[in-house]
C-alpha cells in the first residue's frame, strides 16, 4: 500500500470511528429520554426513541455504524441492570433489531425520502413491526431468564417492549428523515407560516384535551393529522405525530382521562392503539399525498414537453401539406 493510500484509509477509519461515537451518543441520549417514560421494571417504555435513531443512522451511514448502537445500548443498560451477562443479551437484541430492519428495507428498495407509499409501508411492516420483534423477544427473554421479570409476565413485557420499539421507529424515524433535508424555506407567504403554527399549537391543545377528558375523545386528533399530511406532507405530519404521542404517553403515565382506572395491559393497549393510529395516519397519508404530487408534476412535465414538440413539428407539417397540394389548388394561407 502506498503512503497516500494508507493516509486515505486512516482518514476513512477515523471518520467511521467518529460517526460510531456520534451514533453511541445519540442512542444514549435517546435512551435516557425514553427511560423517563418507563412502565415495566424501569426498562420497558411505551416509546423507545433509540430504535428510530439507530434505524436512521444505519440507513444514512451504513451498517458499519452498528458498534455505535452496541456502545450506546451497553452504556444505558449497564446502569439499570439486571446484571452483566443479561445486559449483554439485551444489548445484542437492541443492536440486531435495527441492523436486520435496515437489511430488510434495503432488500425491498426503500428510499429515505419517504415519497412513495411503498416506502411508508416498508417502514411500518419491515422496519417497525417486523424488525423490532428481535429486540422484544431477546430482551423479554433475558429479563425472564435472569429473574428480573416473573415468567408469567413475559407476554405483557414482550408486548410493551415490542410496541415501544416499534413506536420509536414509527414516530422518531420519519421525523429524523425529514430533518436531514430541512431547509428554511424562502418566499413562503405569511399565511403558510401562520397555518403551520396554528396546526402545531392546535394539535397540542386538542391532544391535551382529548387525553385529559373522561369521555373518549381521542378521535379528535385525527382531523389535525390529516390536515398536516395534506397541507405539509411529512414535514408537517411527523412533528404533529410526535407531539400527539408524547402528550398521550404523559397522560397514560399519570392515569388521566381515558387511561384512568386501567391496569397496565389495558392502559398500554389503549395508549399504543392511539399512538399507532396517529403515527400510521401521519406517515401513510403524507406518503400518499407526496407520491400523488410527484405523479402530477411528472404528468405536467410530460404534457409540457409534448406541447413543445408539437409546436416545433407543426410548421414543418404545414409546409409539407402545402407542397403536396397541386399548384392550381393552393390557397394563400
Amino acid at each position: 500500500m502506498t503512503a497516500g493510500g494508507y493516509a486515505q484509509g486512516l482518514r476513512r477509519h477515523r471518520a467511521t470511528a467518529l460517526w460510531v461515537l456520534v451514533m453511541a451518543a445519540a442512542y444514549y441520549g435517546g435512551a435516557r429520554i425514553g427511560l423517563e417514560q418507563q412502565l415495566v421494571r424501569g426498562q420497558v417504555t411505551p416509546m423507545w426513541p433509540p430504535t428510530g435513531i439507530a434505524l436512521v443512522g444505519l440507513l444514512l451511514g451504513g451498517i458499519r455504524l452498528w458498534p455505535g448502537i452496541a456502545i450506546g445500548a451497553f452504556a444505558v443498560n449497564i446502569m439499570i441492570g439486571p446484571s452483566f451477562l443479561p445486559v449483554l443479551g439485551i444489548v445484542a437484541g437492541n443492536t440486531l433489531a435495527p441492523v436486520c430492519a435496515v437489511l430488510l428495507l434495503r432488500r425491498v428498495g426503500f428510499r429515505v425520502e419517504l415519497d412513495r407509499l411503498q416506502d411508508a409501508l416498508a417502514l411500518v411492516f419491515l422496519g417497525a413491526l417486523g424488525g423490532m420483534l428481535i429486540s422484544a423477544t431477546i430482551g423479554s427473554g433475558v429479563l425472564v431468564a435472569s429473574g428480573a421479570v416473573p415468567a408469567g409476565d413475559f407476554w405483557p413485557t414482550w408486548s410493551v417492549w415490542w410496541t415501544g420499539d416499534a413506536m420509536g421507529v414509527l414516530v422518531i424515524a420519519p421525523l429524523l428523515l425529514v430533518l436531514r433535508t430541512a431547509r428554511l424555506p424562502r418566499g413562503v407567504p405569511a399565511y403558510r407560516w401562520a397555518e403551520a403554527t396554528a396546526l402545531l399549537a392546535g394539535t397540542a391543545l386538542v391532544t391535551v384535551v382529548a387525553t385529559h377528558s373522561t369521555p373518549g375523545l381521542l378521535f379528535l386528533v385525527s382531523p389535525l393529522l390529516i390536515w398536516a399530511a395534506f397541507r405539509f406532507q411529512l414535514a408537517g405530519a411527523a412533528p404533529c405525530a410526535l407531539i400527539t404521542s408524547l402528550i398521550a404517553i404523559d397522560a397514560a403515565a399519570a392515569g388521566s382521562g381515558p387511561f384512568a382506572g386501567l391496569d397496565l395491559f389495558a392502559k398500554m393497549a389503549t395508549l399504543q392503539a392511539f399512538n399507532g393510529s396517529a403515527a400510521l395516519t401521519a406517515l401513510l397519508l403524507s406518503a400518499t399525498v407526496t407520491e400523488r404530487e410527484h405523479t402530477r408534476r411528472e404528468i405536467e412535465q410530460v404534457c409540457r414537453r409534448l406541447g413543445e414538440a408539437l409546436s416545433r413539428l407543426a410548421p414543418d407539417e404545414k409546409i409539407e401539406h402545402w407542397a403536396a397540394v397541386p399548384p392550381g389548388e393552393r390557397g394563400h394561407d
